[in-house]
């Protein structure tokens, strides 16, 4: 897909022009420029030859047909990965990529060993979203939710990513509600601050995963640099200042963050933090880490909920096809 310099196709039209244009592509998921019959002929000819709408990717679905992954091919030839993930009532998550790579080396993520290759664009963004509402379409189903928890770290691409949320939340555009879309970071330096001076009412979750700096550091290197000290200080003014809740995720994986130990650690670190919960996470694998056990997850949970913290519970999705982010780009480079 190119729709790159669209509006200055456009500037000797009729400025009505470009909302039109705005509706077919993003409101009436048009896949070819023939199905915009509100243009002129010409207009739709001159659009097919500068702008393609075709959208190139490799689908894979799980066997329960809950999870959906797609590999779009960009036009660098560069791969990107999204997910859509279907739940009970027609809720209809995508989780998109922000970065081809990612520089940060989480130990868990499989695009963290793929390397950082670079930034994606706003459309290139919108583009994961644009696929899946194409994709739902057909079955008179629609986009509910959009969570940036794919390939790269959101805040590494701060001005790219919060330029295709705008495009999300525009009324001529998706005209997605934005509290319908969450930005998962693992804290970098100013990202949550930046944040919360925006005029956005998104949601906001913080990758955790573990309660102690220096086990974070192990399973986050960027932790080093950037500590649990700081990014709580970012939360706790986050939280006054947009008066929105925060959630913080945690991976559980076996035998090193999963214990009672590091269960207690955790109550400790939220026990006084207002409008923030934790959201546990049966881990996909992606290498040499394994899922922690059932028992224990329910354990730990239960450990969290009897000292008053609020947690919620993320089941695994896409396991067979490989869901994880970075997998598929991983392979296919």
């Amino acid at each position: 897909m190119n729709l790159d310099y669209l509006e200055k196709t456009l500037e000797k039209e009729p400025s009505f022009r470009l909302k039109q244009v705005k509706k077919a592509i993003f409101q009436d998921l048009i896949e070819n420029w023939s199905e915009a019959t509100t243009l002129s002929l010409s207009l739709r000819e001159n659009l097919k030859e500068k702008h393609s709408l075709n959208i190139q990717a490799e689908v894979f679905s799980s066997q329960d047909k809950e999870t959906i992954k797609a590999l779009i091919s960009l036009k660098d030839n560069l791969k990107v990965e999204t997910v859509l993930m279907r739940h009970k009532n027609n809720r209809n998550t995508i989780c998109v990529s922000s970065q081809i790579g990612c520089p940060l080396g989480c130990i868990f993520c499989a695009t963290g060993k793929m390397g950082f290759q670079r930034n994606l664009e706003p459309l290139e963004i919108i583009e994961q979203v644009l696929f899946f509402a194409r994709y739902l379409k057909k079955e008179n189903q629609k986009v509910t939710n959009i969570v940036f928890m794919g390939m790269g770290e959101p805040f590494l691409n701060y001005d790219n990513v919060l330029e295709s949320i705008r495009i999300l939340n525009d009324k001529e555009s998706f005209n997605l509600g934005a509290r319908r879309i969450s930005i998962s970071t693992v804290g970098v330096k100013g990202g949550i601050t930046k944040l919360a001076d925006e005029n956005l009412e998104i949601n906001l979750a913080v990758s955790l995963h573990s309660a102690d700096d220096e086990l974070r550091s192990r399973i986050i290197p960027a932790n080093k640099e950037y500590s649990l000290q700081k990014i709580l200080e970012e939360v706790d003014s986050y939280v006054k200042k947009s008066r929105r809740r925060v959630m913080f995720e945690y991976l559980m994986i076996r035998d090193l963050n999963d214990s009672n130990e590091c269960a207690e650690e955790l109550v400790r670190l939220m026990k006084k933090r207002k409008l923030c919960f934790i959201n546990i996470i049966s881990y996909n694998p992606t290498g040499d880490l394994k899922p922690s056990l059932g028992v224990r997850i329910k354990e730990f949970k239960d450990i969290l909920e009897k000292s008053g913290i609020t947690v919620t519970q993320r089941y695994r999705f896409g396991k067979d096809i490989q869901g994880a982010c970075g997998q598929l780009a991983g392979e296919s480079k």
